[in-house]
């Protein structure tokens, strides 16, 4: 159907938006008249024009009696922008196909139905999975209240992130690391732990072929306020877009040595002596984090998914065989029983170079701890 091709071309449009529109996810909207595009736009950017309002502006009048494609229900409510509704209900469009609801709890009204009210003709659930899929990391941060947290590590093809001696640059080649990049310009946060800054000294900033204009926080969970103040990160990019994640037992002259460095300090509560994931993940969605990308070592790592906090892996494999029975793996911690294994869906393989990329959503199966 031409619904289906319609829709298509708006999901690439939107697609141009990763990375660039969060907390708001990407949108992509085509006005169509006579089987002809007359207007298409995409969501550029937070606090930007929505796409429908920007593509029926392009439309101009000849939206009038159009069918609007957009992948998410056109919004209901005022937030940075007019309610998307208005601009559609203005431009007298007869139709409107949208790939799926906003699951946004805080919109104040459905806009779906606002629509049909004004004598617009709604359909919704054309390519929802694809847009669904596109957009997962809003579609959990809505309706989970906490961030999408993907898990990312390199690993040999035996399972281990370092050498015994705790060496571990380079597992991968070039390749993998320009891809690692690009992960990190598409999350809100990138979180590591104090053991990996103290042993690598890592900056946790995007280094891409051209600058990337938005910058994530750069995040190390520090439960007792160990972060040297000569740290790397500490003086690369914003200071301000470094949050460092202590617990109750952090000394007070530690933390105000950090916030006096230009960091900002989140305290958190402490679960067996160290930063309790969960309230950590609550303090970084109240930020407007939406999408966190997990680069740890096997303690911090093995705590996400020990408390039930893992949404998607990005798993880095490169042909290489290490051994050793000191040689840490991805996930440490006292681990999960055989039956309550995390289960991989939409698994996808991918070569970079000499390594391999595995991506691939956790399944929801398992009971999470609350």
């Amino acid at each position: 159907m031409d619904d289906s091709r319609w829709m298509a071309r708006a999901l690439a449009l939107a697609a141009r938006g990763r990375g660039l529109t969060s907390p708001n996810p990407m949108v992509g909207a085509v006005v169509v008249q006579d089987g002809r595009v007359v207007g298409e736009r995409y969501h550029e950017r937070a606090g930007g024009p929505h796409a429908e309002a920007a593509a029926l502006a392009e439309a101009g009048a000849r939206a009038r009696g159009a069918t609007l494609y957009v992948t998410l229900e056109p919004c209901n409510h005022v937030g940075r922008t007019p309610a998307c509704v208005e601009a559609v209900v203005r431009a007298g469009v007869r139709r409107v196909v949208a790939a799926t609801r906003d699951p946004n709890p805080r919109v104040a009204g459905d806009g779906a139905g606002v629509l049909r009210e004004a004598g617009i003709e709604v359909s919704l659930g054309c390519l929802e999975r694809e847009a669904r899929d596109l957009n997962r990391v809003f579609f959990t941060a809505m309706e989970r209240q906490r961030p999408h947290v993907t898990l990312k590590w390199a690993m040999t093809l035996d399972g281990k992130v370092a050498a015994a001696d705790r060496s571990s640059r380079w597992i991968t080649g070039e390749a993998a690391r320009r891809e690692a990049h690009r992960l990190r310009s598409q999350s809100d946060a990138i979180v590591t732990g104090i053991g990996t800054v103290l042993a690598d000294d890592p900056a946790l900033t995007v280094r891409l072929d051209r600058p990337w204009p938005r910058e994530p926080y750069r995040v190390v969970v520090d439960s007792r306020a160990r972060l040297p103040l000569g740290a790397t990160l500490l003086h690369t990019g914003t200071p301000a877009r470094v949050l460092v994640a202590v617990g109750e037992e952090a000394p007070a002259a530690r933390i105000a040595a950090i916030e006096a460095s230009g960091a900002t300090v989140l305290q958190c509560k402490s679960r067996d002596g160290r930063v309790d994931v969960g309230d950590l993940c609550a303090q970084l969605f109240a930020l407007d984090v939406s999408g966190v990308l997990l680069e740890a070592g096997s303690e911090l790592t093995g705590s996400f998914v020990q408390a039930g906090l893992a949404d998607r892996v990005a798993i880095f494999v490169a042909p290489k065989l290490l051994g050793g029975a000191a040689a840490p793996s991805p996930a440490g911690g006292p681990g999960l029983a055989l039956g309550e294994a995390l289960r991989l869906t939409d698994l996808t393989v991918r070569p970079l170079g000499d390594d391999w990329l595995f991506e691939g959503a956790v399944s929801d199966s398992r009971v999470r701890p609350s």
